[in-house]
């Protein structure tokens, strides 16, 4: 059965989008949860531990600590802003308190993802989020899991809420008086906290409320404009001393003799790395601080150096602190030092209803887990034998002694139980995951073998259907795989998604992979008389280098420390493929001697000038030294981000004047590259939009006016972006007329080509207009290296559309981590989504943070569609070959990091690091193949010709 190439990719596009969405839903882990659907109560706690009899208060929490608790939570707070030379520089009083006051200190570790709406869930609730909670926090639902803040309304406790609009949407009904403000519109660092201030006075005098949550955003927005660094932090951190202040002396302005205490709670909910963002789970971005302030604790005679307990420890802590029952999800343990002060017996009471909660959740989700359990039954029974002497009024030393066991025995089961619920963060459906890796592995050999024939004249494929679902081999693969999958779905001790589905989903699934299988058999037999396209002596020695490199590269992703650093392995193809090329250029101008060999692979080009030979000769060395430049520009990966590079040397204060010129420069020669195909409107537009680039990063401080010389006022630049978005707009809109009328009006070449290039030309304005100041010569280093290989190598070198479009690939990727991107999610600058907008629009923050993140491989991928089409010498057929060539490009490491997630599943770090870079490998392929469609259809609608 023959079908069109278009068709054929359609149904290969389909499997793998199949194939990926089964992985993913493999992929991401159910978090930890408990199976009841009822919330604790206070009923529902055990009675103290007694040998025999009972005693008073035997089914009870112990009375609460505190009467009142404010919570103040600092979003990006770093554990130094604190604890080191900047919290004693910009927060004096907090230090004061820290060091001489009646405060406990500690260093609350976050787990990853480090996203404000995960970390609020285990503020809350004390569970550890997944990492799809990262997709969610873009739009959190309401919380219908048990929680401190579920469980304090429930005991009639008046909650009041001054904030982040994030805990709005997950407690919609929860809060007595409430006052939300967006956080994802980052360019407001002042009125976003002076909405929650401002509140302030009036509840402070009020005695209406038992619980103040303040949630401050400025600082975390600072974070995402200018970095931890920037000169915005210190009066952020001063005034948010200052509010401080102000509650811990209204607190204990109401403090009476014989009342419960207040309670202040000082913390972050993330931390910021060296860049300003968050999301991954580097030190800076998981160490937050955490102080409690409360007349109930000794206070201090000198600073301490801060212990270490986890955020989720939190929740289980307040609630029981509040005389709370612990919510059912928690998997954190008690802050002991909170509890120093209470008698023996009700910190053994305290840390025995923390066993208890955490025993049942640790039955209810890991069967066969009995280490922690049986610590805590043994330290439970220890507890019964030393309630029963001190019932008994025995008050010898050897009762405290044994207290003090008992007391270690709880904490030491505590520690366990809550270690083995922690390592269950994730439960991977293994079985989906298999099956969406067999099923991308099967498109990925499709498309190896159907490849020469999509890419004939007749742009049709054979596939051998009818006697691929004719042969015996497909109904023993059927009857094979539908035996698996019995066995797995009846012996499994975790729900498969797969299992769950009914047996028609089932039966569909297995005949689309034993077909394919069988396929993919038939196929190959029909191929393996073709021996000539896979004889080694028809690749040249730059079309090995090109396998060879992005085959490395696929292999090279089995080891964790080759994702963190991934850079490197594109840093050194692209200097080793500079190298081929200069060695090409060599060989073909300058070697006296040319064998058959030679002849063959690189046919001697047309006569050139002399100039033109030695400006071929210099454009890979001037690739290299471009490349070298860049690298020293951002520094990224892991390992060694936290060295300074040349863009924190431009980014810094003194050195603005450089900055400014570097920019200036940049901007320059972007119009110089760009502007010379396209039209004179769009030239001028072009023109006029880069100098609106430059205005708006004046306007918002980053660069300088020549003119400028005092400081003054600086304004969000709402109004130079939207100046530039027009121009945007009207270079695209110019570019998608000129493609619409050389579709439909008139075959003309020039014509499409002007069209593609002035949208491409549209779409390099607007990364200007969105990358950082020091990533500008990163775009027109990009511009400049693909002007000098069109001009000189690719053309004149005669190298095919397949070499061509590797060539892009790896360019593409390059310069994906010369922005200064890596696999961590804490690298996306989020404030690119912010650029021009007044307020949070949902839709244009996504996709502009989208587009500047991967600006790097999108231009590189639209230039190369403007210069296969620009070189109309080549046939169509070129055109489609390389697109599709792209597209196939684009599955291989998809496939590749289906097979790394797999081996490595037991790693944390893949949270952090690799996710990321598995959505963009399959969004990429999903684009790129798209695109591939596209152009085939419309190629074959104007009859094959250019």
């Amino acid at each position: 059965m023959k079908v069109r190439s278009s068709v054929f990719a359609s149904l290969c596009l389909l499997l793998e989008v199949c194939g990926i969405a089964l992985f993913l839903r493999g992929f991401f882990p159910v978090p930890v949860k408990s199976s009841f659907t009822s919330k604790s109560k206070l009923s529902d706690l055990p009675a103290e531990p007694l040998s025999s009899g009972n005693g008073p208060n035997t089914s009870k929490v112990p009375p609460p600590l505190f009467k009142r608790v404010v919570i103040v939570l600092i979003d990006a707070l770093r554990e130094d802003f604190v604890f080191g030379t900047k919290g004693r520089q910009f927060m004096p009083y907090t230090r004061h308190v820290i060091e001489r006051g009646s405060s406990l200190s500690f260093m609350a570790r976050v787990r990853p993802p480090t996203v404000t709406m995960p970390r609020i869930k285990a503020l809350t609730t004390g569970s550890i989020p997944g990492f799809i909670d990262v997709v969610i926090n873009l739009n959190s639902q309401a919380l219908l899991e048990d929680s401190l803040i579920w469980q304090a309304k429930a005991a009639g406790k008046r909650i009041i809420f001054y904030g982040d609009d994030t805990w709005v949407r997950l407690f919609p009904k929860h809060f007595v008086e409430y006052d939300g403000t967006t956080s994802f519109f980052v360019s407001d660092y002042t009125e976003v906290d002076n909405n929650v201030t401002r509140h302030l006075d009036s509840t402070l005098k009020r005695d209406d409320w038992d619980m103040l949550i303040l949630h401050y955003l400025g600082l975390d927005h600072i974070g995402h404009l200018s970095g931890p660094h920037s000169s915005l932090v210190g009066p952020k951190l001063i005034e948010m001393d200052d509010v401080l202040k102000k509650i811990h002396a209204s607190l204990i302005s109401k403090e009476t003799e014989g009342s419960l205490p207040n309670l202040l709670v000082l913390c972050g909910d993330h931390g910021m790395s060296e860049t300003g963002s968050h999301g991954g789970s580097s030190d800076p971005e998981v160490r937050t601080p955490l102080v409690l302030i409360s007349p109930a604790f000794k206070r201090k005679t000198g600073m301490e150096k801060p212990s270490t307990v986890e955020q989720v420890d939190l929740a289980p802590t307040l609630a029981l602190a509040l005389g709370l029952p612990i919510s059912q999800n928690s998997v954190g343990i008690l802050i002991p030092p909170v509890f120093q002060e209470t008698s023996l017996r009700e910190q053994l009471r305290f840390l025995h209803l923390n066993g208890f909660q955490l025993s049942c959740l640790l039955k209810d989700s890991m069967a066969g887990y009995e280490k922690g359990y049986e610590q805590f039954r043994v330290a439970e029974k220890s507890h019964g034998n030393w309630m029963k002497l001190y019932l008994e009024g025995n008050a010898s030393e050897v009762l405290s002694n044994m207290g003090k066991k008992v007391l270690k025995q709880y904490l030491d089961a505590l520690k366990a139980m809550s270690s083995a619920l922690s390592r269950q963060l994730g439960k991977y459906d293994m079985y989906s995951m298999v099956v969406g890796m067999i099923l991308i592995f099967q498109v990925l050999l499709l498309l190896l073998l159907a490849t020469p024939e999509a890419l004939s004249g007749g742009a049709r494929v054979e596939l051998p259907l009818g006697s691929a679902l004719l042969s015996l081999p497909f109904y023993l693969l059927c009857l094979l795989c539908t035996s698996v999958h019995m066995l797995v779905c009846t012996s499994t001790e975790n729900s498969c998604y797969l299992c769950g589905l009914p047996w028609s989903f089932a039966v569909a699934a297995i005949v689309v992979v034993s077909a394919t299988l069988c396929l993919l058999r038939e196929e190959g037999r029909a191929r393996s008389p073709h021996k000539n396209s896979s004889d080694p002596s028809s690749f040249s020695e730059l079309d090995i280098l090109l396998l060879t490199g992005t085959l490395g590269h696929l292999f090279s992703l089995g080891a964790s420390s080759f994702i963190e650093e991934e850079h490197q392995s594109w840093y050194f193809l692209l200097s080793t493929l500079c190298l081929a090329i200069f060695q090409d250029v060599c060989r073909t101008y300058f070697s006296e001697r040319r064998g058959p060999a030679d002849e063959l692979c690189h046919p001697h080009p047309r006569e050139v000038a002399p100039s033109k030979k030695w400006l071929a000769l210099a454009t890979p060395l001037l690739t290299l030294a471009c490349c070298r430049f860049l690298r020293s520009l951002n520094q990224t990966g892991v390992q060694w981000a936290h060295l300074p590079d040349l863009g924190h040397w431009l980014t810094s204060a003194e050195h603005k004047v450089a900055l400014s010129l570097l920019s200036a420069s940049s901007l320059a020669l972007i119009l110089i590259l760009v502007q010379h195909r396209c039209s004179l409107v769009s030239k001028i537009a072009l023109a006029l939009g880069l100098l609106g680039v430059y205005s708006y990063r004046a306007a918002v401080g980053n660069v300088l006016f020549p003119w400028q010389h005092n400081l003054r006022d600086l304004s969000k630049g709402t109004v130079e972006a939207r100046f530039v978005y027009v121009f945007v707009l009207g270079i695209l809109f110019s570019g998608a007329k000129d493609l619409l009328r050389s579709q439909v009006v008139t075959a003309d070449v020039r014509l499409k080509a002007r069209g593609l290039w002035e949208v491409y030309s549209g779409l390099v304005l607007l990364a200007s207009l969105l990358f950082r100041p020091h990533n500008l010569p990163v775009l027109s280093c990009s511009l400049l290296i693909q002007t000098a290989m069109r001009q000189f190598i690719w053309w004149e070198q005669h190298y095919d559309a397949a070499q061509i479009t590797i060539m892009h690939y790896w360019f593409g990727q390059a310069f994906f981590y010369f922005q200064g991107n890596s696999n961590n999610i804490a690298t996306v600058d989020i404030s690119a989504g912010f650029v021009g907008l007044d307020t949070y629009v949902e839709a244009p923050a996504i996709f502009l943070t989208a587009f500047s993140t991967y600006a790097g491989p999108l231009l590189w991928a639209c230039h190369l569609v403007c210069y296969l089409s620009l070189e109309h010498a080549r046939s169509t057929t070129a055109m489609a070959h390389g697109c599709y060539c792209f597209a196939l490009l684009r599955s291989i490491p998809a496939a590749a990091y289906v097979i790394l997630v797999t081996a490595l599943r037991y790693h944390l770090f893949i949270w952090s690091v690799f996710s990321p870079k598995l959505l963009y490998e399959a969004m990429h392929t999903l684009v790129s193949t798209a695109m591939c469609l596209f152009l085939t259809v419309m190629d074959q609608n104007h009859g094959g010709r250019p």
